[in-house]
């Protein structure tokens, strides 16, 4: 084994003369590129060619499990789900945003076919949300807030201040005293992003 050097999404590594391509590595016009940020990992098999592979540093790995409390950003709504960027799993932000969906059927426990999504999460609020599952083609998270501690942490009013919650469905502006409807979180400190 050969120590380990940095490289990119992209990177051409060698011809396919030298090596053969591995884990996280394709072939394009007879060289070999690495599909994913990482370090090159070059092992030498037995009167072979060396296998050329990139490896995914450990801290980078970190991908929102089945079950883990994640805290996101709200980018878009309509009708039937929220659309969001996944930023942290439980206190670790990720290098990378995950993109995740809070469906309407998901955001309360209770009265599913009352809720409505405009009334509970608006863009650029931030939400802490539980990972339901792991998605589908477009690699989309299902995310869940039904459940008291999940919902709005993080919301601003109109007037762009931050608003505090006084119930469990509303939030209000301390500028203008505007109240706005949000699926609020319980929030418990040990969520509490500074």
């Amino acid at each position: 084994r050969q120590p380990l050097s940095p490289c990119v999404a992209g990177e051409r590594l060698c011809s396919t003369e030298e090596a053969a391509a591995g884990s996280g590595t394709y072939i394009r016009h007879g060289f070999i590129f690495s599909s994913l940020a990482g370090c090159l990992e070059r092992k030498n098999e037995d009167n072979e060619l060396p296998v050329v592979s990139v490896v995914r540093d450990s801290e980078s790995q970190l991908l929102p499990n089945v079950g883990a409390v994640v805290t996101c950003k709200v980018c878009s709504i309509n009708s039937r789900f929220a659309k969001v960027h996944i930023l942290y799993v439980g206190s670790t932000p990720l290098k990378s945003t995950f993109r995740g969906t809070i469906r309407r059927e998901d955001i309360r426990a209770t009265e599913k076919d009352k809720v409505e999504v405009y009334k509970s999460f608006r863009p650029s609020d931030i939400v802490l949300a539980k990972v339901i599952s792991l998605g589908d083609a477009q690699s989309n998270y299902l995310l869940s807030t039904a459940e008291n501690e999940l919902g709005v942490v993080v919301a601003r009013s109109e007037a762009g201040v931050q608003m505090v919650p006084i119930s469990w469905c509303e939030m209000q502006c301390p500028r203008t005293h505007t109240k706005e409807f949000r699926k609020v979180a319980r929030v418990q400190p040990q969520f509490l992003q500074t």
